[in-house]
Formats: structure tokens, C-alpha cells, sequence
């Protein structure tokens, strides 16, 4: 039984003697690249993986348009400029989501549990899990980027410059958070339960958030809420890079909260992988 699963995890990942040294990073690189493969590798995945987030801006702008002339977004010169951003921090969100569920296939379809049959540090399995999605996220966020702007009319003030550092800000904080999805798959283990605790995260956290209307609107308990939201200091330093607004302390609080995020996550996963796979 254990030289078939060695010759399984061989199978999956090649020959472990043509990997020098079989250090930690040249682990996570085979790992990273096999996992790429994966999500990149099914063309109607990944074509509707592009078209989802570009269909859902397209109809919150439709569906939200009133919204630009209240006070808070009409400084912002239509909705779809307020909404854009937010889109790409949620964007983050949902992806970061998804790579508890692909960690969680690997599981029960078997490639984790053949990888202990090999000299490999199992941590770079995780860390190769997010960096293949963050991969991922980049395309999404690149594409939902450049169709915003082409179809809806998106114009972001900070130019060029601005647009590609709100895309690199949101890409780490979509990172940091696949970390926290991560553990919470090495916790739970089941896929009906792991689906339940990422929505019941995932939709409080958008829609308390700054994402779709602006905080003064909002009733008192919602604004209480959105100011220990997360979500709210990374939209709104996505929204201030983008539209060459003031920063304030939203970038410094963003990145603060995604590290502690990542670093939690990353321990906690690390741990209960372990002990569980």
C-alpha cells in the first residue's frame, strides 16, 4: 500500500530526485505550478471564473445607479467609479473563499494524504494553495480592471499608476484572507459545513461594509460595525489609490489587519494540518 501511494504522489508530482535539493521553495514552486495547472487548465472554469465578477459589477452598477446622487458618491462622479474598487476588494474576498475549497478537494480526492509518502514539508502544500489562487485573483482583478473601464465607463483619477497599485493591494489582501479560509478548511473538513461558515463570513463582512453605499447612510448599528470592519479599510484604500483621493490611515490598517489575518491563519492551518491530514 505505501509503494503504490508513493508511486501515485511520484505520478502526480514527477520524479522528487529532479527536484534540487527538495528544499521548502522548490517545493512550493512544483506545488504552486501543479495547482495552476488545475485552475487554469479547464477553459470553461476559468471562463466563466472571469465572467462572473464582470456580470455581477455590471449589475450592481445597473441595479445600485440611483446611489450616485447621494452626497457621499456624487464627489466620486457616477456610481460605477464608488463601485468598482469595492468590486475588486469582493472579488478578493470570493477568491480567497474558494481556496478553502480547493485545499479541501485535494483532500478528499486523496493528493495530500499521498504526499506523506514524500520528504515534503506539508506548510508547502498551503502556501503553494494560496499563491496558485492569488494567481488566480490576479487575472480576475487585471480583466474586471481593464472591462470596467472599456464597458462601464470606470475612469480611475489616479491614472495608470493608481489603478495598478490599487490591484497590487488588493491582490495581498486577497492573499492574507485565502489564509483565514485555509484554516478555517483544516477545522471543519466537511464541505457543506466549510460552505455554510464562508458565506456566513463572507456576506456580513461585504455588506457592512463601505462597498455599495456610502457609511452615512447607513443606520448607527451598521456604522458601529463598519468601523471594525476589515473590509472597510481595504475598500477604502483601494478606492482612495484608484480615484487619487486621501488615504488617511485606511492603507496602513488594511495591510495591518490582512498580516495579522495571514499570520493567524497561517499558524492555525499549519497546525491542524498536520495533525488532521
Amino acid at each position: 500500500m505505501t509503494q503504490s501511494r508513493h508511486r501515485a504522489a511520484v505520478a502526480a508530482l514527477g520524479d522528487p530526485t529532479a527536484w534540487p535539493e527538495s528544499g521548502f521553495w522548490t517545493q512550493v514552486r512544483v506545488l504552486t505550478a501543479r495547482s495552476s495547472r488545475t485552475a487554469f487548465g479547464d477553459r470553461r472554469l476559468v471562463f466563466f471564473g472571469l465572467l462572473q465578477p464582470v456580470v455581477l459589477l455590471l449589475l450592481f452598477s445597473q441595479v445600485f445607479s440611483g446611489v450616485g446622487a447621494l452626497p457621499g458618491v456624487a464627489a466620486y462622479q457616477g456610481y460605477v467609479n464608488f463601485l468598482v474598487p469595492a468590486t475588486l476588494v469582493n472579488i478578493a474576498m470570493t477568491t480567497a473563499m474558494s481556496s478553502g475549497a480547493g485545499l479541501l478537494a485535494e483532500i478528499y480526492g486523496g493528493f495530500t494524504g499521498r504526499l506523506r509518502c514524500l520528504p515534503i514539508s506539508l506548510f508547502s502544500v498551503l502556501v503553494a494553495r494560496t499563491l496558485a489562487d492569488a494567481a488566480r485573483l490576479g487575472v480576475q482583478l487585471a480583466v474586471t480592471a481593464v472591462a470596467s473601464v472599456v464597458f462601464l465607463g470606470f475612469r480611475p483619477a489616479g491614472g495608470l499608476v493608481g489603478l495598478a497599485l490599487a490591484l497590487v493591494l488588493t491582490l495581498v489582501v486577497g492573499w492574507c484572507l485565502s489564509w483565514v479560509f485555509v484554516a478555517i478548511t483544516t477545522w471543519l473538513r466537511k464541505a457543506e459545513t466549510l460552505q455554510a461558515a464562508s458565506f456566513v463570513v463572507m456576506f456580513p463582512l461585504m455588506f457592512s461594509s463601505s462597498a455599495y453605499m456610502p457609511l452615512d447612510t447607513m443606520p448607527a448599528w451598521v456604522r458601529a460595525v463598519s468601523a471594525v470592519n476589515p473590509l472597510t479599510y481595504a475598500i477604502d484604500a483601494t478606492r482612495a489609490l484608484a480615484l487619487a483621493r486621501p488615504l488617511g490611515w485606511s492603507l496602513l490598517t488594511a495591510l495591518i489587519i490582512a498580516a495579522v489575518a495571514a499570520v493567524a491563519g497561517a499558524t492555525l492551518a499549519a497546525r491542524t494540518f498536520r495533525r488532521r491530514t
